[in-house]
């Protein structure tokens, strides 16, 4: 889902190369403060209970000292090509622009309890139930030293946690490996600066190999300081640059499940 320069909200589907705008709808609230900041966040899943493809927005106003806070969600149904108000999302979510990553039919977002908060927590929104809930997260979380992110990779919770030790800064990789249960949080991977690994502090694994062996990572290389994606083996260590052509010096990476589900009508049941 993509919001364009008129504020039109667009569903494009890339291996069909169709998109669908969808149908507006209004943000519902009382007359806020005149300096009030406004945020609009984003998540997209397959709710496999009602077979349909939903797409979930949560638009928030923020007062400039924090007196005034107005959070709405509403999820959209493709199958029925309308929007639903819902439950609202009463937690900050300071980062413009955030987009839900998806896990377990679970749309997750980091958010802080209030604006005061120094840590995050681990929201997340089921697609069948339509219900927020806190993802516990492992206890290193809580300490302010440590900054830490989370993504989906191959179906999992992944988090990536930095830290100084001993001098070194540290940069943990761990995954949940059944989902809800904060004691299945493992750590994946442990690396150490300087090394042959020199991602972001926060970087998040993109993907595994289909063995599970190796994982890909978007990082800076030693020898130019330009953004490559590689492999590296979690067994001995090292790394592989992924040759890709034509790749500009700034760029993201996405990664997606290829449908060919038509936009412009309901989607078949059963598929």
């Amino acid at each position: 889902a993509v919001e364009d320069d008129d504020g039109r909200i667009l569903l494009w589907n890339p291996p069909t190369r169709k998109y669908q705008v969808l149908p507006s709808t209004e943000i519902e609230f009382q007359s806020p403060p005149i300096r009030c900041s406004s945020s609009t966040y984003y998540g997209f899943g397959y709710d496999p209970v009602s077979d349909d493809y939903k797409l979930v927005r949560i638009v928030q106003l923020l007062g400039a000292k924090d007196e005034y806070f107005h959070s709405e969600a509403k999820v959209y149904s493709l199958r029925s090509n309308s929007w639903r108000r819902i439950k609202d999302f009463c937690f900050y979510l300071i980062s413009y622009g955030q987009l839900g990553f998806l896990a377990n039919n679970v749309l997750h977002l980091l958010a802080f309890k209030t604006p005061e908060s120094s840590k995050r927590d681990l929201f997340g929104f089921d697609l069948r139930s339509e219900e927020f809930s806190l993802v516990e997260l492992p206890d290193f979380c809580l300490d302010e030293n440590i900054y830490f992110d989370v993504k989906a990779v191959g179906g999992y919770l992944c988090l990536s946690a930095t830290y100084w030790e001993l001098g070194d800064i540290v940069a943990d990789v761990w995954i949940m490996k059944e989902y809800g249960v904060k004691e299945s949080w493992v750590k994946l991977m442990s690396s150490t600066y300087p090394d042959l690994l020199l991602c972001s502090p926060s970087e998040v694994p993109l993907a595994f190999s289909k063995n599970g062996d190796k994982v890909l990572f978007r990082c800076k290389l030693n020898r130019d300081k330009r953004d490559s994606l590689v492999w590296y083996d979690l067994g001995s260590k090292r790394i592989e640059e992924v040759g890709v052509r034509g790749v500009p010096i700034v760029y993201d990476v996405d990664l997606y499940v290829e449908s060919l589900v038509p936009l412009n009508q309901k989607p078949p049941r059963g598929n």
